[in-house]
């Protein structure tokens, strides 16, 4: 599995440390309400480091005391960054609705995720890209 396509390269401290700077909500498309899933535990650590998260999952009310959406089109609120737990093959319909909005700026696939062709195509709207990496270690990295 190797990425082809990401605007921030793995040793990329710096454009991390912006992507965490310009970022104050996230949406999270497969977090889980099990403390013991990663989804759940990385949406956590974004919490309480001051990020607002905003789970999307297929059920639940609400998920770390934050409503639950079933898209990213529910959300009627800027979303600045999208956080996917979901397979790789996925990517593409969360494009599709990120192109829909117009409001987010950042596509990351979480740790074991990588869709270079949904990658591809979230960096020509302009989008910055980050494959293949964990939100959490990074942020705790800067």
């Amino acid at each position: 599995m190797e990425c082809e396509i990401a605007t921030v390269g793995h040793n990329d401290s710096d454009a991390f440390r912006e992507i965490f700077a310009s970022v104050k909500t996230i949406a999270i498309p497969g977090l889980s309400p099990k403390p013991e899933k990663d989804s759940h535990r990385v949406a956590k650590y974004l919490q309480e480091v001051g990020y607002k998260i905003v789970p999307i999952y297929p059920k639940e009310e609400e998920i770390l005391g934050e409503k639950v959406y079933r898209s990213l089109a529910e959300i009627p609120f800027e979303v600045d960054m999208v956080d996917m737990f979901r397979k790789p093959e996925v990517a593409d319909a969360i494009v599709d609705e990120i192109a829909k909005r117009g409001d987010v700026k950042v596509l990351w696939l979480q740790k074991g995720i990588v869709n270079n062709s949904a990658a591809k195509r979230a960096e020509e709207m302009g989008l910055t890209v980050v494959q293949n990496r964990c939100t959490m270690v990074e942020h705790r990295h800067l």
